[in-house]
C-alpha cells in the first residue's frame, strides 16, 4: 500500500480538460487525424448524428483530445468544412489573374472540386447539413464567406463586389444543391465542361458586368 501511495504522489498529474498522453495518443499528427476523421464522420453521418466521441474513435483519441483542440462540435464542423474548402480558396486567385474569364474559371473549378470524389463526399455532407441544422448552416455561412466570397469580393474592382460574389456563389451552391443533392435531370448527368460553358457567361455579369 505504501509502495502504491508513493507512485501514486511521483506520478504525474493529469490536466483537466486533457487526457493522459498514452489514452489520448497525443503527438505529431494528433490534429490532422481528427481533421480528417471529422470530414469523413460528417461526410458519413451528417451534422446530426455525428458526435465528439465518434470523431475520436475515427481518430483513435480520446474525445478529450478533439475539445482539447477545437472545442466544440460546432468548431470542430467548422475546422472540418474549411479543410473541404482549401481548393475552393484558389477562386480569389483566378479573379485577380484575368477578370475578363473569371466567370469560366470560377464554374470549372467549382465543379471540379464536386466532381472530385475526394472533396465530394464532405462537401455533400456540408451542404445536406446546412439545409436542415442551423448550427452548420452558420457555420457553412461563415466559412464561406470568410474562405471564398469575401476573397473574390476584395479583387473585383467593380460597384458592390461583395454582392456581386455573392450573387456568383449562389448560382453555384444552387447548381450544387440541384445536381449532386437532389439529382434534377438532365442537370444531375450533364457534362461538367457543356455546364460550364452555359454558367459561364452568366457568373462573369455578376463579376464583372456593369
Amino acid at each position: 500500500m505504501a509502495s502504491d501511495a508513493a507512485e501514486a504522489e511521483g506520478a504525474p498529474r493529469r490536466r483537466r480538460g486533457r487526457p493522459a498522453r498514452a489514452l489520448g495518443r497525443e503527438g505529431p499528427g494528433a490534429r490532422e487525424r481528427i481533421l480528417l476523421a471529422a470530414r469523413e464522420e460528417f461526410a458519413a453521418r451528417g451534422y446530426d448524428k455525428t458526435s465528439v466521441r465518434g470523431i475520436g474513435r475515427t481518430a483513435r483519441v480520446d474525445p478529450a483530445l478533439v475539445h482539447h483542440y477545437f472545442g466544440s462540435k460546432e468548431q470542430v464542423f467548422a475546422a472540418a468544412i474549411e479543410l473541404s474548402f482549401e481548393p475552393a480558396a484558389q477562386v480569389a486567385d483566378l479573379v485577380s489573374q484575368s477578370p475578363e474569364h473569371a466567370g469560366e474559371r470560377l464554374a470549372r473549378l467549382f465543379l471540379g472540386v464536386w466532381e472530385n470524389p475526394a472533396t465530394k463526399a464532405p462537401l455533400l455532407a456540408v451542404l445536406r447539413s446546412a439545409v436542415t441544422h442551423e448550427a452548420a448552416a452558420a457555420v457553412l455561412r461563415e466559412v464561406v464567406l470568410r474562405t471564398v466570397l469575401e476573397r473574390v469580393a476584395t479583387n473585383l474592382d467593380v460597384p458592390n463586389p461583395k454582392l456581386r460574389a455573392e450573387l456568383a456563389g449562389a448560382q453555384m451552391v444552387g447548381i450544387a444543391m440541384l445536381r449532386y443533392v437532389i439529382e434534377v435531370e438532365p442537370l444531375a448527368t450533364a457534362d461538367a465542361s457543356e455546364i460550364v460553358e452555359l454558367v459561364a457567361p452568366n457568373l462573369q455579369r455578376y463579376l464583372t458586368g456593369p
